[in-house]
């Protein structure tokens, strides 16, 4: 086998697993279910990811360009922010998005827990919080502006998309999103 071929493979089986964690949950998915839907011998996951804990691991590694909705005004903050998050929810990665897996196995991995806080609080509190200080705000009142525009979201998100709710409309949603989080944002 190529490196190349590996490495198509590896991600194969990432991509399923990703799909699986999503749909069923951790506890449900067995090492023999990702392999089966990758098309390999479960000897493969053993050997790329260690068992089940390690390809837990790398299928949640999650990455968001929160950054780039920070660049700008505060005035138009909650705008930039809610397009950014229905792109997200409605984009391309669907059941497969590693940061709803995450999510969904919060609940049931202490671990997943961890890392979820861990993930937020470094990609979305902390650069909020800046955000807010750098627009002029002190930093007691950028910080709980920053924690309630987090906690917002991320019960939004658990709501429609942990516990499965109906999204609704794209449009209808990103304007709610961003008249709400512009309220929590100016205070």
């Amino acid at each position: 086998m190529t490196f190349h071929d590996a490495k198509a493979t590896r991600q194969r089986i990432l991509e399923h697993a990703r799909r699986l964690f999503a749909r069923q949950g951790f506890g449900a998915v067995t090492v023999k279910d990702v392999a089966d839907a990758a098309g390999v011998s479960p000897n493969l996951i053993t050997r790329y990811f260690g068992g089940k804990d390690g390809l837990f691991v790398a299928a949640t590694r999650v990455e968001i360009p929160v950054s780039t909705a920070l660049d700008g005004d505060r005035s138009a903050l909650g705008a930039r922010l809610a397009a950014s998050i229905v792109q997200r929810w409605f984009g391309a990665p669907g059941e497969d998005d590693p940061l709803l897996v995450l999510q969904r196995a919060s609940g049931e991995r202490p671990e997943a827990a961890e890392a979820l806080a861990a993930f937020l609080d470094t990609n979305s509190l902390e650069p909020l919080h800046r955000f807010l200080r750098g627009s002029g705000l002190d930093d007691a009142e950028a910080r709980s502006r920053a924690a309630a525009i987090d906690a917002f979201v991320l019960g939004v998100s658990t709501r429609r998309r942990v516990l499965r709710s109906e999204l609704g409309d794209p449009a209808d949603l990103q304007a709610w999103l961003s008249t709400t989080i512009q309220r929590l944002a100016d205070g």
